[in-house]
């Protein structure tokens, strides 16, 4: 089977499903495995990712505005790569390419692929495409256990944290100019963690926020997510920008419990890892159940 992936994090359920050799194109984002990095791009971004986050926020803001997509698809390579199955999603636009493009792109195959779409709202969600993912590649007992581990995982964290009688209170910034708070599975990731998600809405799209409504939330741990950023990006555009004189009061800041984490590998991709990001925000609300996070290099204390 010659499998291309529209989608990051499909890329990794790819590949967690032991089908690294049958993915024959991916996107300019697949970075994980680090194999996967070497496979051929179908996919380009018609804004900079580089650009500063309100650079980043107008380009895609315009392009929208105009009926464009963010992304285009290389229908040339598609047509080479002639693949057997495609898997990409129709959650959300700024992540993948549009069904339009791929639509069009699809018109130019003298064969047509089947197309798998996820679009995942929640954990539950994100596991039921793991098994989807594995029925649509005869993988069903390698999704199947994959996902039952990954279930098991989180559920054990949750059953720890249920012990405790603390619950903080927890802001996730997916965006930072303007202010965005996760959506779709953030808040319940925070849950399944032990702590309170103050302005996310579990499964519902991430949408923005006011420095007015942050500095109400008595937030007394601030996650630095923007969607997409590393650790080391997501670090210096938080510190970069002076916290406005409102959220001196916040719990967060008084106490320097404010980071930035691996957002692109644990909490912006719905894949597989996002596993992890419920335990490294375990051991941001309650470090003393889990004092390790699952990668040093996951987080930094800002």
């Amino acid at each position: 089977m010659r499998i291309c992936s529209l989608l990051p994090s499909a890329t990794e359920i790819l590949y967690a499903l032991g089908l690294g050799d049958s993915v024959v194109g991916v996107t300019h984002e697949c970075d994980f495995p680090p194999a996967a990095a070497k496979k051929p791009a179908l996919i380009r971004p018609r804004v900079d990712p580089h650009a500063p986050s309100d650079e980043i926020d107008r380009e895609v803001r315009e392009l929208v505005e105009h009926g464009e997509s963010i992304y285009a698809v290389d229908a040339e390579l598609l047509r080479s790569l002639a693949p057997d199955l495609i898997v990409t999603q129709d959650l959300c636009h700024v992540c993948a390419a549009s069904p339009d493009d791929l639509a069009t792109a699809l018109t130019r195959l003298p064969k047509q692929p089947r197309v798998l779409s996820l679009t995942p709202h929640s954990l539950a969600d994100v596991w039921s495409d793991i098994r989807r993912t594995g029925e649509a590649t005869q993988r069903r007992r390698e999704a199947q256990a994959l996902a039952l581990t990954l279930e098991q995982r989180v559920g054990a964290i949750a059953a720890k944290v249920a012990r405790s009688v603390s619950r903080p209170r927890v802001l996730c910034l997916e965006w930072l100019d303007p202010y965005y708070v996760g959506g779709h599975w953030v808040p319940e990731m925070v849950a399944s963690a032990g702590g309170e998600d103050v302005l996310g809405r579990a499964g519902e799209p991430s949408f923005r926020v006011s420095a007015e409504e942050i500095a109400a939330t008595a937030a007394e741990i601030i996650v630095v997510t923007p969607c997409g950023f590393g650790v080391a990006r997501a670090a210096a555009e938080f510190s970069a920008a002076p916290l406005p004189d409102l959220w001196s009061d916040l719990p967060a800041i008084r106490t320097g419990r404010v980071f930035s984490v691996d957002a692109n590998s644990y909490f912006s991709r719905p894949g597989p890892r996002l596993a992890d990001g419920v335990a490294l925000l375990a051991h941001l609300c309650h470090p003393d159940l889990f004092p390790q996070p699952p990668s040093a290099s996951a987080l930094c204390r800002l």
